[in-house]
């Protein structure tokens, strides 16, 4: 497709709302789960912390 200005690029014949709603949904749905695997990783490293001072504290 050839487009003339940037209006008609993001138009996209017509489909725009469609194409560029489901970008947006697909960039915050992978945002969303970036931020939670962040979480779960962040939790998972403060537990083994949380282990290993317990492991010295007994030794």
């Amino acid at each position: 497709m050839n487009w003339t200005s940037p209006a008609e690029f993001f138009a996209m014949g017509g489909y725009g709302q469609y194409v560029w709603g489901s970008v947006g949904v697909t960039i915050a749905v992978l945002y969303a789960e970036w931020l939670l695997l962040r979480q779960r990783r962040l939790a998972a490293l403060a537990q083994v912390k949380r282990q290993l001072i317990l492991k010295t504290k007994e030794s």
